[in-house]
């Protein structure tokens, strides 16, 4: 059956070699993941100069450090000597230069090489051109965004403008103040599954009745199916008696005070692409982050953020993470599940998506733009 056969009511999706081909996934980390902007770090993480964090971005080993100026750049972790890897940690502080443990090529905080061997003896070496090979880096959320690409995208246009999309323009996110916020609990979750089954399922909720029992009882119209974004400016609505987005309903903890009356009581969730997701609940902010590592692995970074009083008081927060936590690893089991199927002859020319799921077959048509 091809697409053409297909009822109204149901959409072809990407075939399955799009979820397991080395070489389709190899276009993706060179076409969309070192093309667009990417959120790589959280900016707290780095408290003072010197402190690093490396990161994977497509096929990229990015380092990621504050400098004495206190303003955070990113540099490929790669010696411009003879290639090395720079840093091997993937957290760390230097007091004030990066080495390489190759051939001691040494570079300040700023990417500039400032030492090396018999470098006295080479004048005609540009210590800024051969410094560390320097990013286009955004903050924002409380977050450092990078972007591999020569000439990077409008970061207004795609990262503000998803936002934009979703809600209806950026200050109904500023009202969380996220960017202020302090972290509370970092899961990391290893899912064997595509890139994009985790997105998929991110963005629609026809699974919520059957797989996230807590969730529909916090949310009781995700049980119909139709899920948080599926129009502009939607919230879906806390159950009548619960109090707060926890996994019993209890009530949870202090309210953000920007949150506005019309987002009380209320859940958003935005799809920020490639691989970001972010979810708005009164009193906290989980922000998901995803690393493609290959076509059947995807690394995924998930904060829950509060407000620092709540943190720095050592309220117990476990009920409040504990629900997004259920709702991760039964999300994550369900698209590691599809996973194993996605190279079965079964699924050669893919599934269909019914009309609750339709707005991923944009997704699809995304995917599809960016690879051609």
């Amino acid at each position: 059956m091809t697409a053409i056969d297909l009822p109204p009511s149901l959409l072809a999706t990407l075939p399955g070699s799009s979820y397991t081909d080395p070489a389709i996934f190899a276009r993706e980390q060179a076409k969309i993941f070192e093309a667009d902007w990417f959120c790589a770090v959280r900016s707290a993480d780095l408290a003072g100069p010197g402190a690093f964090e490396t990161v994977q971005i497509g096929k990229e080993s990015v380092l990621v450090s504050r400098g004495r100026d206190g303003k955070l750049n990113a540099f490929l972790n790669v010696c411009r000597h003879r290639g090395a890897r720079l840093c091997t940690s993937e957290t760390g502080t230097v007091k004030r230069a990066f080495q390489c443990p190759y051939h001691a090529w040494t570079y300040g905080l700023d990417g500039k090489l400032i030492a090396a061997p018999n470098l006295t003896g080479m004048p005609d070496v540009d210590r800024t051109e051969f410094g560390l090979t320097k990013l286009h880096l955004q903050e924002w959320l409380g977050y450092a965004w990078v972007c591999l690409a020569d000439e990077p995208p409008s970061f207004e246009e795609t990262v503000i403008g998803a936002v934009t999309e979703r809600l209806g323009g950026p200050a109904e996110i500023d009202a969380y103040g996220i960017d202020g916020l302090a972290l509370g609990k970092r899961i990391e979750y290893d899912v064997k599954a595509n890139w994009k089954q985790i997105i998929e399922n991110f963005m629609e909720c026809y699974h919520c009745a059957t797989i996230h029992p807590e969730l529909t009882e916090v949310l009781p119209e995700f049980a119909d199916g139709y899920a948080a974004q599926y129009y502009v400016g939607h919230g879906a609505e806390f159950g009548g008696d619960i109090k707060g987005f926890t996994v019993d309903g209890s009530e949870g903890v202090d309210r953000l005070p920007g949150v506005t009356e019309a987002q009380d009581r209320k859940y958003y969730a935005i799809t920020i692409k490639p691989g970001v997701f972010v979810n708005l609940v009164p009193d906290h902010v989980i922000l998901h982050r995803m690393f493609p590592l290959a076509p059947d692995r995807t690394l995924v970074r998930c904060d829950w953020l509060y407000l620092p009083e709540v943190v720095e008081s050592g309220r117990d927060l476990s009920r409040s993470v504990e629900l997004f936590h259920r709702v991760n690893l039964q999300d994550f089991e369900a698209c590691e599940r599809c996973q194993l199927a996605m190279d079965s002859r079964s699924y050669a020319r893919g599934g269909v998506l019914v009309p609750s799921e339709h707005h991923i077959g944009a997704f699809h048509d995304w995917v599809r733009t960016r690879l051609s």
